[in-house]
Order: C-alpha cells, then sequence, then structure tokens
C-alpha cells in the first residue's frame, strides 16, 4: 500500500499565540487578541505552522506560540474521544 492511499493516524494539534503578560509565564495579556493559527492533522504540519507563526513574530519578546496535543486532550489514556 503506498503513503497516499494508506489511512494515516489522525493526530489533532492546536497552533495558537499571543502576547505574554511576562516573559517565562503563559498568561496572555489580551485573551481576544489571542491568534488561533489553526487545526493540523499531525504533529509535523503544526510544528512547520508554529516555527512560522514565531520567526514572524521574533522582534517581539512577549509573544509566543503554542502547539496543544489536542488528540492526548480527547482522551489521555486512549487519544479517542471519551
Amino acid at each position: 500500500m503506498s503513503e497516499n492511499t494508506a489511512e494515516q493516524k489522525q493526530l489533532l494539534h492546536l497552533v495558537f499565540g499571543g502576547e505574554l503578560k511576562k516573559l517565562g509565564g503563559v498568561e496572555f495579556r489580551d485573551l481576544e487578541k489571542l491568534d488561533i493559527v489553526g487545526i493540523y492533522p499531525n504533529f509535523e504540519t503544526a510544528q512547520r505552522a508554529w516555527k512560522s507563526k514565531a520567526q514572524q513574530t521574533v522582534d517581539n519578546a512577549h509573544m509566543r506560540y503554542f502547539i496543544v496535543h489536542m488528540h492526548k486532550l480527547l482522551d489521555p489514556d486512549t487519544g479517542k474521544a471519551s
């Protein structure tokens, strides 16, 4: 079976970011200004999106982007929706 026809396991990842209140923390200055970059089917594509956004905002030391492993939040033990 080729890679294109094989069904790959879907492991959803959310990429988002915003300006932090203080360096080293994870509390955002304004929740209404969060940048929801998108939801991706695997870590590799999420990481590319994260890297692109992080590089675009490198001049703002308080701006941070994160990758959330949504598939682990659906059911931390199995990765399936409960």
